[in-house]
């Protein structure tokens, strides 16, 4: 197993509406590039792409409230776990730690997450990259579409997971360590990719209080925006990157998010799952050094 310790300095911590933020930063010159990631993840799921973009920007990968590191408050109190909050949470980022407009790069739900962030706050962003968005296909308005079986079955899950007991032993199940790497062996194509390492970073956050709520919170959220409400409203342009292996999220949905006009590029990845960035760097990486290169000269 790496030591992420090795390759990593200390985690920061920032302050942001009275909870401790966990991040992370390295390289020192160029632009701006703040890293986002999907439901259930952390700051980590970019261990493989952060030494490589920081040797050309100042590169920062941030736990989401919530998520990670970061703090879990109890969902309805002083947070409520939606996309708009953590939206919100992205741009003040950009704003009280980056000190610039930033690139935004995001996974799954963080496409999301950094498409709110743009929307709302449209000085914050040069541009985004969107990996394997979430299509959020459980979402009300979607629901319609979907067959009949996971129509009715979502609504009905969410009200059993709802009641506490039964939430808390359901997340406790999902939570083990051989159940997260089933999970993961779904998601990813190449099984060789899901790792002991990548085991843990998803496991050691849902040991911390709060985390059994956070989860529970979010299984039952089914509002909130949708990829195509804010693509057409985007104040900067964005490319798409997409596995086209991704059990999750279809790639042919996916392609239809090309259409709109802020989208310059589509790039689908053969044989590659949900999670690109970690299951196949290689490929990731040099796609978003290109982008920031290219976007950073007509800027």
């Amino acid at each position: 197993m790496t030591n992420l310790q090795t390759t990593f300095t200390a985690t920061k911590t920032w302050i942001w509406q009275g909870f401790p933020i966990c991040y992370q930063s390295q390289g020192t010159i160029g632009p701006a590039v703040v890293l986002v990631h999907g439901f259930g993840a952390s700051w980590q799921h970019w261990r493989q792409n952060i030494p490589v973009l920081a040797e050309n920007c100042r590169v920062y990968a941030i736990d989401l409230i919530g998520f990670g590191s970061s703090a879990k408050p109890e969902p309805g109190k002083k947070i409520n776990y939606t996309l708009e909050t953590w939206g919100q949470q992205v741009a003040d980022f950009c704003r009280e730690v980056v000190g610039e407009p930033a690139f935004l790069v995001g996974n799954s739900i963080g496409c999301i997450v950094a498409m709110q962030a743009a929307v709302s706050n449209p000085e914050i962003a040069l541009g985004l990259a969107l990996i394997n968005c979430s299509l959020r296909l459980l979402h009300d308005r979607k629901r319609a579409t979907l067959p009949l079986s996971r129509r009715l079955g979502a609504p009905l899950l969410q009200n059993i997971l709802s009641i506490k007991p039964v939430g808390k032993f359901f997340f406790n199940q999902v939570a083990k360590p051989k159940t997260v790497r089933k999970i993961l062996l779904q998601a990813y194509a190449n099984s060789e990719a899901v790792t002991d390492e990548l085991v843990d970073i998803l496991t050691a956050p849902a040991q911390d209080p709060g985390a059994v709520a956070v989860f529970l919170a979010f299984t039952s959220y089914s509002r909130g925006p949708l990829p195509e409400d804010l693509l057409p409203v985007l104040p900067c342009p964005a490319i798409i990157i997409w596995g086209t292996a991704d059990p999750w999220e279809p790639v042919d949905l996916g392609r239809e998010l090309a259409d709109y006009p802020q989208v310059l590029k589509f790039i689908p990845l053969e044989g590659v799952g949900h999670c690109p960035q970690d299951e196949a760097p290689e490929l990731v990486n040099p796609i978003l050094q290109d982008w920031i290169n290219e976007r950073s000269r007509n800027n």
